[in-house]
């Protein structure tokens, strides 16, 4: 019974996240999801252009074939302006489902980036980078597969020939507008490097409602705040990375801060490999009051040459475990950067 009732408790603490509060998707391995992280990153990178690859599979233990499934695909490229500065086009592809109920968004969007040389030369510079971006997303629900109160008799069963609620919604899908904005400043010394940066996310906060004959609910405006470096050592075979992501949107907060260690293999003239180990801890805000731990999330990537791939596992350390057995989330990420032949030498951190 105890273990039935952690697992009514998840179902309602997702369900009550995804559709009541409306809360966006979020990566563990957000550093490597650089155009979700904030539309300023677009174009920010060491070669001409970047494909970034990102899945998330979470809740898989207790929701088994319904377990919340993210997945993100997103190109990018600078462009060269004068002698030092930058811009930054690109666009992204994201999509999300969760539950039995299918609840679903698909989102594409354009961004565009600037970054302006404030300070230092090419080696040891400061920058400025201004972003914006706009698109379009699609969100749907299949109401026949969600279970109501009304279908429960009261003694502890459900059942589903008793009347639904799912005529008080006129729609099942709906398109949307969506844009945001945000900044970023790094300063790079050779190889040591640090960045801070912020976003805000659903600026025209869309109508989010099923039902379009009553009070509209547009959807809250999410702002984010990031920040990292990377310090080496004396010798340069190994670095710390620390790093940390802030968001709020509406009544939900969370704080994903931790590092990675990079660990050299080989960083000759025509060939760089490097592997890192990661531990990251994820804070959020219960609904009514206070703060939880929700998960640690051990982390590693493999660098070679221009191509990254990163593995991440969340551990479910929340009151949720009994019925997760410690199962959060993992997630899979691939980066792969096109040099080409432009390249002005080290213009930014390598996120």
């Amino acid at each position: 019974m105890k273990n039935w009732k952690s697992i009514l408790a998840l179902g309602l603490l997702i369900w009550g996240a995804t559709i009541l509060q409306g809360q966006d998707i979020h990566f563990s391995q957000f550093y490597m999801s650089p155009l979700n992280l904030n539309p300023a990153m677009t174009g920010v990178m060491n070669c001409n252009s970047r494909v970034a690859v990102n899945y998330r599979n979470q809740w898989g233990s207790v929701l088994r074939s319904n377990s919340f499934r993210t997945y993100s695909v997103s190109y990018d490229q600078r462009i060269p302006v004068g002698r030092y500065d930058y811009f930054g086009v690109g666009g992204t592809f994201w999509g999300d489902k969760a539950g039995e109920a299918n609840f679903a968004t698909l989102t594409g969007k354009i961004s565009g980036s600037y970054s302006k040389q404030i300070s230092g030369a090419r080696k040891k510079a400061g920058y400025l980078v201004v972003g914006a971006e706009a698109g379009l997303a699609q969100r749907s629900i299949d109401f026949l597969n969600l279970r109501w109160g009304t279908q429960h008799d009261g003694e502890g069963s459900f059942d589903p020939t008793l009347p639904s609620q799912e005529d008080r919604f006129n729609r099942d899908n709906f398109l949307f507008a969506d844009m945001a904005a945000g900044l970023l400043y790094f300063h790079r010394n050779g190889n040591k490097n640090v960045y801070i940066g912020g976003a805000f996310h659903h600026l025209n906060r869309a109508n989010q409602s099923f039902d379009t004959e009553g009070e509209e609910d547009p959807i809250f405006t999410r702002w984010t705040v990031h920040a990292g470096g990377e310090f080496p050592t004396s010798s340069g075979k190994m670095g710390l990375l620390p790093g940390f992501i802030v968001m709020r949107q509406g009544p939900s907060f969370q704080v994903n801060a931790g590092a990675s260690l990079r660990f050299m293999l080989d960083q000759s003239k025509d060939s760089y490999q490097a592997f890192q180990l990661g531990l990251w801890g994820r804070v959020a805000n219960k609904l009514e009051q206070g703060y939880l731990t929700d998960a640690i999330i051990a982390s590693t990537r493999f660098d070679f040459n221009d191509l990254s791939i990163g593995f991440s596992y969340d551990i479910n350390v929340s009151q949720l475990k009994p019925a997760s057995n410690s199962q959060g989330a993992f997630e899979f990420s691939l980066i792969y950067k096109i040099c080409g032949l432009e390249r002005r030498g080290v213009y930014c951190p390598n996120f």
